[in-house]
């Protein structure tokens, strides 16, 4: 049996053990206060359309049609309109389905919806600046700007 080069093993780092005092525990709820600010999460679910129609805690919604979503083939529509929102805005749950599912789950299974995320993504990134763009701005601006891509001349354009 060869080795195989792949695989890299991470040795666990042994940590003493420190018993968790009120002001460790004040600073996690503090944390997650401000985290729960800073994404929305689900506050409120329905269905309509053929589609689940799922609210955020910012105002934004999204449709989704459950035509695509083999999570809810067998459902009637009373267990539709028994879906609620669980696990802190994070799932959709159906208690006569006994059935919990992951909203961003859901989402993800939305090709057009990812394909515009990493649209928004990207244009969102590639407006940042950093360092480095900012470095490579003033040494090409010391050269005397961007520099030009090579264009073929008329005389190197030959109708063969």
């Amino acid at each position: 049996m060869g080795e195989d080069k792949f695989v890299k093993v991470v040795k666990a780092k042994v940590r003493p053990y420190v018993p968790l005092t009120e002001a460790d525990i004040d600073k996690a709820i503090a944390r997650g206060r401000k985290t729960r600010r800073l994404y929305a999460n689900a506050s409120s679910v329905r269905y309509e359309d053929q589609s689940i129609s799922i609210g955020f805690s910012d105002g934004s919604r999204v449709s989704l049609p459950v035509a695509g979503l083999p999570e809810f083939e067998g459902f009637s529509l009373e267990d539709f309109q028994q879906l609620e929102v669980g696990f802190d805005g994070k799932a959709l749950c159906c208690e006569p389905q006994d059935m919990d599912v992951s909203i961003t789950g859901l989402i993800a299974t939305s090709q057009p919806l990812m394909e515009l995320a990493v649209s928004l993504v990207a244009a969102r990134n590639g407006r940042k600046s950093s360092a480095a763009k900012a470095a490579a701005a003033r040494a090409n601006g010391k050269k005397g700007g961007r520099p030009r891509k090579d264009t073929p001349k008329p005389d190197d354009l030959t109708d063969a």
